[in-house]
């Protein structure tokens, strides 16, 4: 085998190119998608829900929220 031939089967791995204003884009953008989730598992009640009295999101993470630790009732 010569050196030629050796080379020939290695492959590349492209590394992404991460900049800081991609880098802060995606931190910000978890952080709000992170505390969306908190406060529809951990504080939204229907009594002081964004979407008044309402309380089909309480009862859809119901059980999430009895797991994660949150008491609701």
């Amino acid at each position: 085998m010569t050196a030629s031939t050796a080379t020939q089967g290695v492959r590349s791995l492209a590394v992404p190119n991460l900049s800081a204003a991609s880098a802060a884009l995606w931190l910000t953008a978890t952080v709000a998608l992170a505390a969306l989730a908190y406060y529809f598992l951990g504080y939204d009640q229907g009594a002081v829900s964004v979407f008044g009295s309402d309380t089909h999101v309480h009862e859809f993470v119901h059980d999430a929220r009895h797991f994660l630790g949150f008491p609701c009732h």
